[in-house]
């Protein structure tokens, strides 16, 4: 199953480039935080991990070979600290406002939707993906109407922001004195302990008060409300982090492959069903541009253990251990 169904970039449908901006908030003006400290207010809690060896990748029937899930391998992490959710919608137009920040989704004119979400106002200029036409190129998509025009965040500043970008993810975490997750970091978070399991909680299948995910025949066919679900709805994995997997696909530091441009997501969204897209696993992975923006793409933030100063240009500290010997563990920059 081609990855585009999961994250379509920006060259799947060039989208009006000629679109106004969205209008902006009254009041925005440039603000920061000095490296190491984090804004004020309701922000999510970083856990402290304490970092070690586990078994990363996967065997799993159901992985798909070219995602590059595989082999299983052992990786050391070093102490970290991790998000316990999302960031939110809250979370994010704190640094909007302070900063006056815009996404790549504003820059652009338009961001993809999934097609039963789109508002009525925006279907009608909206341009499908050719391929997976569930989703549209939407004009005027942004964190603030995730729908596109006349829809709002407004009722939803506790579910995780969406549409934003890799690039937008990393000005997040330069205010906030965070960094994005390594892909080993994530995967150690989100398996909270357990070896193996197919799920943060297990290889039972997930429930819907385990994940959020696409419920009923895809894409058509709903069961129950599609759409994301507040940051902290459901119950914790074992190192304390909600939603490590559903709800929303989370950008991590690094690329995908090596020479590769795209950047390396995780933990599937509430679009994942598994008869299209059964990503919503530990050892799961997505890829996509560093502009591309959807409605199902946010991110989690991470900083170093003790000491470390959270900023983008943190040093890499996973290793792999491979034929008795520990070899560093590459992070593409």
């Amino acid at each position: 199953m081609s990855r585009r169904c999961c994250a379509p970039d920006r060259s799947a449908a060039p989208g009006p480039t000629t679109l106004p901006p969205p209008a902006r908030g009254a009041g925005e003006q440039h603000g920061g935080h000095a490296p190491g400290e984090r804004p004020g207010g309701a922000f999510a809690p970083l856990l402290s991990l304490p970092g070690g060896a586990f078994r990363m990748g996967t065997r799993d029937a159901d992985a798909f070979p070219d995602d590059g899930e595989g082999p299983v391998r052992t990786v050391e992490v070093a102490p970290f600290r991790i998000a316990a959710t999302a960031v939110s919608h809250a979370e994010f137009r704190a640094f909007a406002d302070a900063t006056g920040h815009r996404t790549d989704a504003e820059r652009f004119g338009y961001s993809f939707v999934f097609r039963g979400s789109v508002t009525a106002a925006a279907r009608e200029r909206a341009e499908a993906v050719p391929g997976a036409d569930w989703w549209l190129a939407v004009p005027g998509a942004w964190h603030r109407a995730p729908e596109g025009p006349g829809s709002s965040s407004d009722d939803r500043l506790d579910h995780p922001v969406t549409h934003v970008s890799w690039h937008d993810a990393l000005a997040y975490c330069a205010w906030s004195g965070t960094r994005l997750p390594t892909e080993a970091e994530w995967e150690h978070a989100a398996r909270g302990g357990l070896d193996q399991a197919r799920h943060p909680w297990g290889d039972e299948p997930p429930t819907p008060d385990r994940a959020v995910i696409f419920r009923g025949t895809f894409p058509d066919g709903p069961t129950a409300p599609v759409g994301t679900a507040p940051v902290h709805s459901l119950a914790p994995n074992g190192y304390g982090l909600h939603h490590a997997v559903g709800n929303v696909w989370e950008w991590t530091a690094d690329r995908f492959a090596p020479g590769s441009p795209a950047r390396a997501l995780r933990g599937g969204s509430h679009l994942c069903h598994a008869s299209y897209c059964n990503r919503y696993r530990c050892s799961a992975r997505t890829s996509n541009t560093p502009d591309a923006s959807t409605g199902h793409t946010g991110f989690r933030v991470a900083a170093d253990g003790a000491g470390g100063d959270g900023h983008p240009g943190f040093t890499a500290t996973a290793k792999i251990r491979r034929n008795g010997s520990t070899v560093p563990y590459e992070v593409a920059g």
